[in-house]
Formats: structure tokens, sequence, C-alpha cells
């Protein structure tokens, strides 16, 4: 190539800065490979210029379809198997059982959560209630003015409660009295240590629960049968002496014949005993719920029933 037919100009792109080189040449003849070799640097940014155009159109129909503009493609279907007939109703009787549960677990819940549901209350069922507070208080009343019941025999110095009658619509003086002696369901006894406070809490709540003397036989079949203990928040039977000597070894009552002692002879750890007893929670003969009556003939007049209490002990142990 002839030198002095060529000349070199060196021009600065400002918006790309970039150096491009042209060769301007006066009557020179150059091969298309010559040419072609030369002029890579102008097919590269026309490439460039092409892919950002397809970017911005890629970009521009994207936009389109996420806002709506263009529907989205139809996916292929997918191919359903089919279910046996028996299987569908097979799955729709679980799928209701399992329903049903989850209405019953969650109303148990609520029930839990929110204690009983609040029945309806008749006017009769106020007046009877008003009646029987009534007749509680005016029956107290008059016995602050009566002198002190006798105490009993000196021979006699534990005693056995059982509440057989319901406490509904009592005065509050006589629910008191029945929570301090640990009576708050039906048909639950306890024992008590015969003085002179215990027998005016006997006349309190004398017409709801019947108390006597309990024999050695009536007072072991009770905590053999029925003996429990609290640890923690749980019932627990007395069925391990290493459980009694843990609680009352520092008491000197180390097994179940150590405790049945302490209680019949009320001694000196009578009161440690008697609380690490829970009251007992006696039975209910199964006639009692279709022969109310009966059940409460079988029981007898509340009071005191000396000797007989264990008759009733026998009856609802």
């Amino acid at each position: 190539m002839d030198k002095k037919k060529a000349g070199i100009f060196f021009l600065f792109d400002q918006d790309s800065k970039l150096i491009k080189i042209f060769f301007i040449y006066y009557y020179l003849t150059f091969s298309s490979e010559l040419i072609s070799s030369f002029n890579f640097e102008s097919s590269a940014t026309g490439r460039c210029a092409r892919n950002e155009r397809m970017f911005k159109h890629q970009r521009r129909r994207r936009s389109r379809k996420e806002s709506g503009g263009i529907m989205a493609e139809p996916e292929s279907q997918k191919v359903i198997k089919l279910v046996p007939e028996f299987l569908l109703k097979k799955r729709k009787a679980y799928q209701a059982i399992k329903a049903t549960q989850a209405k019953l677990a969650l109303l148990e819940k609520r029930k839990v959560a929110r204690g009983k549901p609040v029945n309806f209350k008749r006017l009769e069922d106020f007046l009877k209630d008003g009646h029987r507070k009534h007749r509680d208080e005016t029956r107290i009343r008059r016995a602050e003015h009566r002198p002190p019941p006798p105490l009993p025999p000196a021979g006699n110095k534990l005693a056995f409660a059982v509440r057989i009658r319901e406490i509904k619509g009592v005065s509050p003086k006589v629910r008191k009295v029945v929570q301090m002696m640990r009576l708050r369901k039906i048909f639950s006894g306890a024992f008590v240590k015969i003085n002179k406070a215990s027998v005016a809490m006997m006349k309190v709540v004398e017409p709801y629960v019947a108390w006597g003397f309990p024999n050695l036989k009536s007072v072991r079949e009770l905590i053999l049968k029925r003996g429990q203990t609290r640890v923690g928040r749980r019932r627990v039977p007395l069925t391990d002496n290493a459980l009694i000597e843990q609680h009352m070894g520092k008491h000197g009552i180390i097994c179940l014949e150590d405790l049945i002692h302490e209680i019949f002879s009320v001694g000196r750890s009578f009161q440690p005993a008697n609380n690490f007893l829970l009251p007992f929670r006696l039975s209910v003969p199964r006639h009692a719920a279709r022969d109310k009556a009966g059940l409460l003939k079988d029981l007898g007049a509340p009071g005191f029933r000396g000797a007989d209490i264990n008759a009733i002990v026998r009856l609802l142990n």
C-alpha cells in the first residue's frame, strides 16, 4: 500500500469514549477480505445495538404480560388420573368423620376454657334457693342463742363426715364451712378431729352432712381403697410406701400401716397426716340413677349418726 496516498486520523467519540480509527485512503483498492478485517469494530457496534433493541423489546413485552395486556400462553394440559368411585366415597366419609371430630374437639376446648355453658334457671329454682338460704340463716341464728352441744365421750376422738345432700342456694356460712371441711363434692368424705370447734362446725352443716365415729375396719378400708394424695397437680393413689416415707417420713410415718394407725388414734401428727390424704371420693350404687329415693332411704337422714356411719361407709365404699 502506498503510504503517500493514505492518511490516518484519530477521532474521539464523546458518547462511548472509544477511539475509532478511520483509515482514509484515496485511489486505493482493497480486497474484500482486507475491508472486512478492518470493519470488525463497526460490526460489533451494530451487534450491540441490535441486542439492546431486542432486550428492550423483551422487557416491554414482559411488563405488558404482567399487567394483563398479553394473555399468557396456555400451559399444556396435565393428564388427570382417574380415581375409583369406592375410593372417593371412602375418602369423603373419612373427611366427614375428621370434620366432626375437629368440631367436637373445638367445642370441648371452648367448654374447658370458658367453663360449663350457662343453663337456664327457672323462677321456681330461685325461690327454692331463697327459701333454703333463709332457713339456713334462721337456723344458724337460733343456734347461736342455744347452749353449745355436748362433746362426745372422751374415747371417741375421730369422726368421719360425708356429704349426702346438694348445697345449691345455701347460706354463705354453710358453704364456707363445707369448704373448710373439704367436702366440695357430693358423696365426698373426710376425717375430722373431735373438739369443740369441729362439733360446732358439724352443727352448721348438719342438714347436708352425715357424720359419726368410724371403727378401725372402716378407716383401714377407706385408706386402702380410696386413699389418694397430691403430687404436683396429679392425684396419686397410696400404693407405694416409698411415696409415704418421702412426704411423711419427718413425722415418723414411713408406711401405710403407720398412716392408718396415726389417723385412727388421732396422734400428734394427725393434722399433717390428714392433710396428706385428699378427700375420699366415694362411689354411688348403680341403682342410684334410677332410684334416687331408694338411695336416700338407704343412706338415711343427715346429721349425727354415731356408729351407723360405718354402714354408710360400707355402702359408698
